[in-house]
């Protein structure tokens, strides 16, 4: 009677230590599905954060694209101003310059007569050296403005530089050459201000 209580004893404490162990086990395999589950859920946040994250950083970049290509624009836009403001200063500039030498020229004219009208004459030659000493002043004035005269005899006609009022048959020199200067002409830069009075042989 002893020996069977001990028996059973030992096989109750047996099936206890085996239903313990199984439910240990049961357990570990629990919290270890857990776990997984719980790794599994973070890296299904961390590749959702990843997506959120490219999705900004496209959109920032497509946002800095724009920015960038808004400023090449308007830096491009400042240029053609600036450069359009300046050619128009500049022609602004010549077109005052020009219309006050084209007053200006009426008194080189008759400078130029004075002098011509009286060269040889020797009562006036005290007045011709001083007129002619004004005149060469007044040229260099008009060269350090810019103005050049505009070469006339010898010269091919040219209408762009020329005006003709008188043509003459004559032999000795080229077909629409210019031969004689009735008034100068002047230019400042590529604009002229006065056309060559001109005779011109055909």
């Amino acid at each position: 009677m002893g020996m069977q209580n001990e028996q059973d004893i030992k096989e109750n404490l047996d099936q206890t230590e085996a239903s313990s162990e199984q439910q240990s086990d049961q357990e570990l395999a629990q919290e270890s599905k857990q776990v997984e589950q719980e790794k599994e859920e973070e890296v299904c946040e961390q590749q959702e954060q990843m997506k959120q994250l490219k999705k900004q950083l496209e959109e920032k970049t497509q946002k800095a694209e724009e920015y960038h290509g808004m400023l090449q624009r308007t830096m491009a836009e400042f240029e053609n101003y600036r450069k359009r403001t300046t050619k128009e200063k500049e022609g602004l500039y010549q077109d005052a310059t020009a219309d006050t030498i084209g007053q200006m020229l009426a008194v080189v004219d008759n400078l130029q007569r004075a002098v011509e009208t009286n060269k040889d004459n020797a009562e006036a030659a005290q007045v011709v050296k001083g007129v002619q000493m004004v005149l060469s002043q007044f040229n260099d004035c008009l060269d350090k403005l810019g103005v050049e005269e505009i070469k006339a005899v010898g010269e091919m006609f040219d209408p762009e530089l020329h005006n003709a009022v008188m043509h003459i048959e004559d032999e000795t020199v080229d077909d629409n050459t210019v031969v004689e200067e009735f008034q100068k002409g002047y230019k400042l830069k590529d604009r002229v201000i006065r056309h060559s009075m001109v005779k011109v042989a055909n």
